[in-house]
């Protein structure tokens, strides 16, 4: 946009420049050439009034003499003819330019003449002045002469060469000028780009100086910080609430799973019971989804706050941690890695969560016989985490509502679950830069594939 401002700008300058500038030249031409033919006529005018009495008399030797010196002296070519046309009194070198019949016509009608109307540097020729002589009103002939116009020229191209620099100048000021006018105006859209995007990435706490550039920009400036800070406290009340609603939910349901287990002695008959094991299962089912909530929460709220975690080590004691369950599933979970520890940067148990959710789904629908087994590496300028599984898998178009908050596949609406777990990993995975892809296995099963940037390198010390 600078650039679209800059260019505008430089048009309209160049534009006027040109508007000013070719005027100017042509005046600056015009003068010059006006100048000199004023001189030849003066000096033309000189000859004919000595030609008159020389032509009456018939003593034609003096003003040669007088046209020589003046040939000798300035460079300029002079000749005096007869009323026939016939030339009489030549300078020394006297040689006709092109368009002298033309001009002695005019001057035999007794007009003076002279030509051309102007010299342009880039024109070859010399200027041609002729005068009639006149002598009680009657044409004895005329004089013509001839002036090289090379100097004029000169004079000129040097006239149009300040005239171009004077104007370059002034396009080069204009750009200087509108670099720092587009800049000055740009400067509050720059920022509130940067900002938008330091948003987007999680810092919610950036804002946009609203003290930059024009009235309506800053206006612009203060309305965007009071939009972000009303949205961003939209958002702490909302997981405020959500969090404080999770955690106020906790004791009484702990309160009503305790009345409802209590009640179990009471319960004789077959079907009481059956509905009393329901019922202690769905106020689990209502726990797990609390603490889901309560996780989320605060993995929504987390700061981009980054720590460098092992991520070999992490992932060891994730499936060191989930071996048990995976035994009494009759599930094989285990880890490959290489020994070397594989560092990442990411937001505080954001590899734990991610690996408990991932691990949790693929031992959960693996099913008995089924296989687990979690990869660490360093791959593609990060580290790469991946949970292989040999469960149902997805669809694609399942894969792709996978992280959707509560949504579950429908052919597993009765297996435990609250639906949040992909969810809060995507979110950790998220704030810490990385990605988290899944697609299907082969021969069949999920592959849950999480990269994550490597911490930066620590500097290099100066050798001494």
């Amino acid at each position: 946009m600078r650039r679209r401002l800059v260019i505008s700008y430089l048009l309209l300058m160049v534009l006027v420049v040109v508007a000013l500038g070719t005027p100017l030249a042509v005046t600056l031409t015009t003068r010059e050439t006006e100048r000199v033919r004023a001189d030849r006529l003066a000096d033309a005018t000189r000859f004919a009034s000595l030609a008159g009495p020389a032509l009456r008399g018939g003593t034609i030797g003096p003003l040669t003499n007088e046209l020589d010196s003046y040939h000798e002296l300035y460079g300029i070519g002079a000749a005096v003819v007869d009323r026939d046309g016939r030339v009489v009194a030549p300078s020394l070198g006297w040689q006709p330019p092109p368009g002298t019949r033309e001009a002695l016509e005019i001057a035999l009608s007794g007009q003076q003449t002279s030509r051309p109307d102007a010299v342009w540097p880039w024109l070859d020729g010399q200027i041609v002045v002729a005068v009639p002589i006149n002598d009680g009103g009657e044409v004895l002939g005329a004089v013509i002469t001839a002036t090289p116009s090379d100097g004029v020229r000169r004079t000129v191209a040097t006239w149009w060469t300040l005239v171009v620099a004077l104007g370059l100048l002034a396009v080069l000021a204009c750009v200087l000028t509108a670099f720092g006018l587009a800049g000055w105006v740009l400067r509050p859209v720059t920022e509130l780009d940067a900002v938008t995007h330091e948003i987007a990435e999680g810092d919610r706490g950036a804002r946009v100086q609203h003290r930059l550039g024009p009235p309506e920009l800053r206006r612009l400036a203060t309305s965007f910080n009071h939009m972000a800070d009303v949205v961003s406290d939209v958002m702490d009340r909302q997981r405020a609430f959500v969090a404080h609603a999770s955690h106020q939910l906790r004791n009484p349901l702990t309160a009503l799973r305790l009345r409802v287990e209590e009640l179990g002695p009471s319960v004789t008959d077959e079907q009481g019971r059956a509905e009393h094991q329901l019922a202690l299962e769905e106020t689990d089912r209502l726990a797990l989804l609390l603490d889901a909530l309560l996780t989320l929460a605060r993995a929504e709220r987390q700061e981009n706050q980054r720590v460098t975690v092992d991520a070999r080590a992490t992932a060891a004691s994730r499936v060191a941690a989930w071996r048990p369950l995976a035994r009494h599933r009759s599930v094989a979970l285990r880890l490959s890695a290489d020994p070397e520890p594989v560092y990442a940067l990411t937001v505080p148990t954001a590899i734990d969560q991610a690996l408990d959710a991932l691990i949790d789904n693929a031992v959960k629908f693996s099913g008995a016989g089924g296989e687990v087994t979690v990869t660490v590496a360093a791959r593609d300028s990060g580290v790469a985490l991946e949970v292989l599984d040999t469960g149902p898998g997805m669809t694609r178009s399942q894969l792709g509502r996978a992280t959707e908050r509560f949504w579950r596949a429908p052919e597993v609406q009765n297996v435990d679950g609250a639906g949040l777990g992909l969810t809060i990993a995507a979110v950790l995975v998220d704030a810490s830069d990385g990605r988290l892809t899944m697609h299907p296995n082969s021969p069949r099963g999920l592959i849950a594939a999480l990269w994550f940037p490597p911490p930066p390198a620590p500097p290099v010390p100066a050798s001494i």
